[in-house]
């Protein structure tokens, strides 16, 4: 059964996913001589890079996140359909959906990447993702829930069964991580846990390489190292870890940590969908995609964002799954789009490299950019403005921004509320 959807007469594109490429390319053909129909199973855009700090009590998950109907409510040319994509019909040029199939003349694929726990289930099964708000609301919940058990327990080594937390992962998210709990370490717990010893609690971030922030400069590897080391958190590279069983984390050396929280920053993974040819897909589940960003080996299928993998000469894996990447891609594939309408000639993706940056702590980050690498208080105000524009609608900027000067006044956040989903009663008959 299709969905229902008006027919205006107007060539239709169908983009999978709102995250920044979807949300990009949808709002850049808004206004234009298409039909667009924009596919999500959440109602709402999620500002990914902030996750963590809703994980660490910092901000509400509604300040990041911003519904697509709001965005879209004066631009009638756009559909919102809330659903997930099982399947895609490349042959009949449908979308199959939990909701019925969508038939469409173009077929944008940005659903994104999902966490990578490179085929290990019991890791899957007890670690802690945080990919969506609903994850780091879930990392919140289990962060205050076993610190309130921690204090009914007087045995040390179960104590600390609780209160350890392990980060695998050196990159941006398990470094922001790292350093958000190390301060709520220093300025929260002594305040709302003064029964506990805070000096009980150790925070471990473990790379497989020998460096933090593979993707960045080697003086920002080297200054994020020095500032997690000095907040206190034990840093561990060169270690691989190889199972979790929701108590002992295990290393490929045989050494082994105590903790019943895993936090899995280490690798993403491109969501896959039924119907695409899997000789389509490469390394780490992408798309391989043209400059045009159109799937090879099918006709008016595209790619954006974390799911494409388009290698050059500069980039031989493919570029780097950030934001930037997927904005320029969604941005680049709109005017192509409006070039096809009329008959002009398309223009090539060619990725503008505007610098990387990771905050650490309060007054603590690094930036690269092109011409030049900051650190430190500079850094940290840059890592705060670039954020804090990219959010989504003036109330949620507002909300944030006061946040952030509420926690750097007070060294304290207001948020940690342990909120858990209501589950109904399932009456027997």
């Amino acid at each position: 059964m299709p969905v229902n959807i008006p027919e205006t007469g107007k060539k239709r594109i169908v983009i999978i996913g709102g995250g920044f490429a979807g949300l990009t390319l949808a709002r850049k053909l808004a206004r234009s001589n298409y039909q667009i129909v924009l596919v999500d199973k959440n109602n709402f855009h999620q500002f990914q890079p902030l996750f963590y700090q809703v994980a660490m009590a910092g901000l509400e998950p509604s300040s990041i996140a911003f519904p697509f109907r709001k965005i879209f409510q004066r631009h009638k040319n756009v559909f919102i359909r809330v659903s997930e994509v099982t399947e895609v019909d490349t042959a009949q040029k449908r979308v199959i959906t939990a909701h019925g199939y969508l038939n469409y003349d173009y077929l944008v694929v940005a659903m994104g990447a999902d966490t990578n726990f490179f085929g290990n289930e019991n890791i899957a099964k007890h670690a802690i993702p945080m990919k969506s708000v609903s994850e780091a609301l879930f990392l919140r919940n289990e962060v205050l829930e076993d610190y309130e058990t921690s204090l009914t327990i007087r045995d040390y080594d179960e104590r600390q069964l609780y209160i350890d937390i392990v980060i695998v992962g050196g990159g941006a998210t398990g470094v922001e991580v790292a350093g958000a709990l190390a301060e709520m370490k220093k300025y929260v717990i002594p305040h709302d846990y003064p029964e506990l010893d805070e000096e009980e609690i150790d925070i471990y971030l473990i790379q497989s390489g020998d460096r933090l922030l593979k993707g960045m400069s080697q003086k920002a590897s080297d200054a994020a190292l020095s500032c997690l080391q000095n907040l206190g958190v034990k840093v561990v590279l060169n270690k691989r870890v190889t199972d979790y069983d929701g108590e002992y984390i295990y290393m490929k050396d045989g050494s082994k940590i105590l903790t019943k929280k895993l936090i899995w920053a280490a690798g993403i993974t491109g969501n896959t969908i039924k119907g695409l040819p899997e000789d389509s897909l490469v390394r780490g589940n992408r798309l391989k995609v043209n400059k045009y960003n159109e799937v090879e080996g099918l006709e008016d299928v595209y790619a954006i964002g974390d799911i494409a993998f388009m290698p050059d000469e500069k980039y031989e894996y493919g570029h780097p799954q950030v934001a930037q990447v997927a904005i320029q891609q969604g941005q680049n594939l709109s005017k192509n789009f409006k070039a096809l309408d009329k008959g002009k000639e398309r223009k090539a993706f060619s990725y503008n490299d505007k610098g990387s940056m990771a905050t650490i702590g309060r007054n603590q980050a690094v930036v690269d950019l092109p011409k030049g690498f900051f650190k430190g208080s500079i850094a940290w105000v840059l890592w705060l403005i670039v954020h804090l524009f990219s959010i989504i609608g003036v109330k949620n900027k507002i909300i944030v921004f006061i946040n952030w000067i509420w926690n750097y006044v007070t060294y304290d956040q207001s948020l940690r509320l342990i909120i858990r989903p209501f589950k109904r009663d399932k009456k027997e008959d």
